[in-house]
C-alpha cells in the first residue's frame, strides 16, 4: 500500500534525495515544512504537496489530516543537526514512524531518552546509514569478518569536501549546532569503519579546527588514521588540476579501496529497507555517535605518534577571525 510522508527541512541540501526516495518507492508526500521558501525542487517530485514556512501551520495541517481518518506513516527529517531530537519527537507524537538524517542526535545520551519515547509511542525511529548498503562496503565487511585471525588492518581515510565562506555564516559552521567537521561531514564514515572493523578501542585527536580534523582510532580489527577537511587548500595538487573540489579515498594495507561509484541510489534503497521493516535504528547509530562525540570533546595532542600525513598541512585562520 502507498505510504504517506511528511517532510521537515524541505529546503535542505539532502532533502531532494529524500523526495526522490519517496517517489521512487511509489509513495506520497502530503506535507512539507521549512522556514525557507526556496523549495521549488518539490515540483520535480510532489507538486501537489502542501508546504508551510511556519511550524505551527504545518502542525495544524498534519493534525487535521490525521483527524480526518488519514494516516501519516512517516515523517522524514532533513533539518539542521541540533534540531533532529525535537523533530523526531514531533513525528512520534503524531503517530508516525520517523526517518532521520544522520547524525540522528548530537549527544549519545539523547539516544537513551529517545528509546523511551519510541517505546511509549509504539513508533519506530530510523536513520540513514547508507554506506552500510553500498555493495563494495558490504563485500569488504564480509571479507574482514571472515578473517578469524588476530590481523589488524592499517587504514588511512582521507575525505576533503570543499566549502566556501558561506559555510561559517549558518548552522553548519557552529559546532554547537552541527557538531563540527567530524560530525557534520564524517559521521557516515565513522559508522562505516565501526561497522566493518568492530568497536572502537582507543581514540586520539591530533588536529581539530574550524575546517579540519585529524586523528587516530584503533578498532578491534583496524588501526585508522583519518583526515577530514572542508578547506579546498588541503586538496592534493592533482585533484586541483582537474578542477575537482572533493577527494575521497580509503587505503587499506597500502592498497586503495575503491567505492567512488554506487552512491546514487542509496537513499532510495534505504527507504525500501525501512518500509520493509529492516531500517537502521537508534542502537545502530550509537557507535559512530560515541566516536564523533569523543572527537568533538577531545584535546588535540598535535603532531605526535601515528598521525595522518595530511595533518602536517599548514593550518588556516578562520575566514571571519573567530
Amino acid at each position: 500500500m502507498m505510504k504517506n510522508f511528511a517532510l521537515i527541512g524541505a529546503a535542505g541540501y539532502v532533502a531532494p534525495r529524500h523526495m526522490n526516495a519517496i517517489k521512487e518507492t511509489q509513495n506520497n508526500l502530503v506535507a512539507a515544512y521549512d522556514k525557507c521558501d526556496s523549495v521549488g525542487i518539490i515540483d520535480n517530485y510532489f507538486p501537489q504537496s502542501a508546504f508551510f514556512t511556519e511550524q505551527e501551520l504545518f502542525d495544524r495541517h498534519c493534525t487535521k489530516y490525521v483527524g480526518k481518518g488519514n494516516k501519516i506513516d512517516y515523517v522524514s527529517i532533513c533539518t539542521p543537526n541540533y534540531l533532529h531530537d525535537a523533530h523526531i519527537r514531533y513525528g512520534l507524537r503524531i503517530g508516525a514512524d520517523v526517518i532521520c538524517e544522520k547524525p540522528i542526535v548530537l549527544n549519545p545520551w539523547n539516544i537513551d531518552v529517545l528509546k523511551e519515547v519510541e517505546q511509549n509511542t509504539g513508533q519506530k525511529i530510523n536513520t540513514i546509514l547508507q554506506l552500510r548498503l553500498h555493495p563494495s562496503i558490504i563485500e569488504l565487511r564480509n571479507k574482514v569478518m571472515s578473517n578469524n585471525n588476530d590481523k589488524k588492518y592499517d587504514v588511512d581515510l582521507t575525505y576533503i569536501t570543499s566549502r566556501g565562506n558561506w559555510y561559517y555564516t549558518g548552522w553548519k559552521g557552529d559546532v554547537h549546532k552541527s557538531g563540527g567537521v567530524a560530525t557534520n561531514i564524517g559521521i557516515h564514515f565513522y559508522d562505516m569503519l565501526t561497522w566493518i572493523f568492530g568497536e572502537m578501542q582507543s581514540s586520539i585527536v591530533h588536529i581539530s579546527t574550524h575546517d579540519r580534523v585529524a586523528g587516530f582510532i584503533e578498532f578491534e580489527k583496524a588501526r585508522v588514521r583519518y583526515f577530514l577537511s572542508i578547506n579546498a587548500d588541503t586538496l592534493p595538487k592533482f585533484i586541483l588540476e582537474k578542477n575537482q573540489r572533493t577527494y575521497r579515498v580509503i587505503n587499506i594495507d597500502n592498497s586503495e579501496f575503491e567505492f567512488s561509484k554506487g552512491f546514487e541510489d542509496l537513499h532510495t534503497l534505504s527507504y525500501k529497507e525501512i518500509i520493509a521493516g529492516k531500517g537502521f535504528g537508534l542502537d545502530d547509530a550509537r557507535a559512530s555517535l560515541n566516536i564523533v562525540y569523543d572527537i568533538r570533546n577531545a584535546s588535540p595532542v598535535g603532531l605526535k605518534g601515528d598521525y595522518h600525513p595530511f595533518a602536517k598541512l599548514p593550518l588556516a585562520e578562520h575566514p571571519f577571525g573567530w
